[in-house]
């Protein structure tokens, strides 16, 4: 088994998390993003997590939540860390970090070699950076669209703090895209759906399989 640690991401029912954490997946994502078909309640997501055994890490995902929503989150999901997935800026991921004393995940968006610049404005106050796709600028999604980037732009790249690759990864290629890029960390959603929001048990296990 490799060390490669992944994240499934956008879970929403009860067997979906088992089903992850069964595959040995060590993050399990809650989106909190009413716009995303795996947008997911406080309610649910405190039940989800509650499920989640120890050495598993509950992330929650927001788009440039303010500090209403990341309060109540926060006070009633047992969580790990919070993953930033919108137009935060390095001062506002720096305020959430020290307010809410939780590791921070800043989702950075490549499109090309210029893109990675801003990895490194977020690498000196994020604990970790999730290496994403850009979005098609009519998106309304920022993330969980499915698309991927050109992994080769990544390799031989190293950052000061840890990194997780993400972008249109599946079952079918993670293995490929983590041998091109050197990623030790992965994260997939709408790969591992049958349908949008939907997630796939046999998908998953074949992605935990297939990267590990």
């Amino acid at each position: 088994m490799s060390d490669i640690r992944v994240k499934i991401c956008g879970l929403r029912e009860p067997g979906h998390v088992a089903a992850a954490v069964e595959a040995g997946a060590r993050y399990v994502g809650f989106v909190f993003f009413p716009k995303s078909p795996r947008n997911v309640d406080v309610a649910t997501a405190a039940a989800l997590a509650a499920e989640v055994p120890p050495g598993v890490a509950k992330v929650a995902l927001v788009v440039n939540a303010d500090d209403a929503l990341l309060d109540e989150i926060t006070a009633r999901v047992p969580l790990d860390m919070l993953q930033l997935h919108g137009g935060e800026t390095p001062e506002r991921v720096a305020e959430i970090r020290s307010r809410y004393g939780l590791p921070v995940m800043k989702a950075v968006g490549i499109a090309e070699a210029a893109d990675l610049a801003r990895i490194d404005d977020y690498a000196g106050v994020a604990d970790q950076i999730l290496v994403d796709a850009k979005p098609p600028k009519e998106a309304e999604l920022p993330g969980g669209n499915g698309l991927a980037f050109d992994w080769r732009l990544l390799q031989g790249r190293h950052w000061t703090v840890p990194w997780m690759l993400a972008g249109g990864l599946t079952p079918e290629n993670v293995a490929l895209a983590a041998k091109l890029t050197g990623a030790r960390q992965v994260d997939v959603s709408s790969g591992v759906e049958s349908a949008p929001g939907e997630k796939d048990a046999e998908r998953i296990a074949a992605f935990l399989k297939a990267a590990l």
